[in-house]
């Protein structure tokens, strides 16, 4: 395994960051690179960094001037960046006896390759994605059940219809990026290279609950996904009943009208 410029230290931190919706690594692919799928590239004096196509960033070894160098070279490369950036800090601790062991935001490791870094970071950096769609998922869940039984008495319906198709838009957005993006159930295809890092890849994704999580999220865009088509269709059914009541009044109107020019003859 590819040492990297740390390889001697005892313990080094990570801290993986969700940029925005999109990186784009054409550019640095073509400059010296430790490793690829997922890149890695040497920042800082003594660190790197481990890069996603879907906006994912997990620095290893970078002082907090380092760190906040390297981002800001990244920026022209975010695509859609967030707001708010969700972070997760990690501390890698050398332990050949004890490796695999993860507790309380240290985890302990045989040594300090390229390959095994990748594994952490890539576990992370699913970790940071997750808990941005979370807290976007929660917002939209809370206002869901309120915003429809507001269907009940409102009289703007059509406003409301719109953004229920907006908030059903939204869920799946999600779930296309966390699932075709992000492949947040998939095991990284370097584990088929490395399978020593197997075991301590299994111990980070029960340990940061990835699996869970996005099981958990999957059921609540699935209810936010259902809720809306339900509405939706209530809507759509409320304004077919309002169209045949128009006919029918168009109907008896017309006859009225027939009955009083007959009145009028006779």
């Amino acid at each position: 395994m590819e040492k990297i410029p740390f390889a001697e230290k005892e313990s080094v931190k990570g801290r993986a960051i969700f940029l925005g919706e999109r990186l784009n690594l054409s550019a640095l692919e073509t400059t010296d690179t430790l490793a690829t799928m997922p890149l890695v590239v040497a920042a800082g004096d003594r660190g790197c960094a481990v890069l996603f196509r879907y906006g994912a960033v997990v620095v290893f070894g970078l002082e907090p001037i380092e760190e906040a160098s390297f981002l800001l070279q990244l920026e022209p490369l975010v695509l859609d960046p967030f707001a708010q950036r969700e972070t997760e800090e990690v501390v890698l601790q050398l332990e050949p006896a004890g490796a695999g062991r993860v507790e309380n935001g240290m985890i302990w490791i045989q040594g300090f390759s390229v390959e095994c870094l990748q594994i952490v970071a890539d576990v992370l950096a699913k970790s940071v994605v997750l808990a941005h769609y979370e807290a976007g998922t929660a917002k939209v869940f809370d206002q869901i059940e309120p915003f429809a039984a507001s269907l009940q008495t409102s009289t703007n319906r059509e406003r409301q219809g719109k953004e229920l198709l907006r908030q059903l838009g939204l869920s799946l957005s999600i779930q296309h990026k966390i699932i075709g993006r992000v492949e947040i159930s998939d095991k990284p295809e370097l584990l088929w290279d490395s399978p020593t890092l197997e075991r301590l890849y299994r111990r980070l994704d029960d340990e940061y609950e990835i699996r869970d999580r996005h099981l958990a999220l999957e059921r609540k865009l699935d209810l936010i996904s259902r809720t809306a088509e339900t509405v939706l269709d209530l809507l759509q059914h409320n304004t077919g009943l309002r169209v045949e009541w128009y006919v029918v009044i168009l109907i008896v109107v017309e006859i009225l009208l027939s009955m009083y020019d007959l009145f009028l003859q006779v």
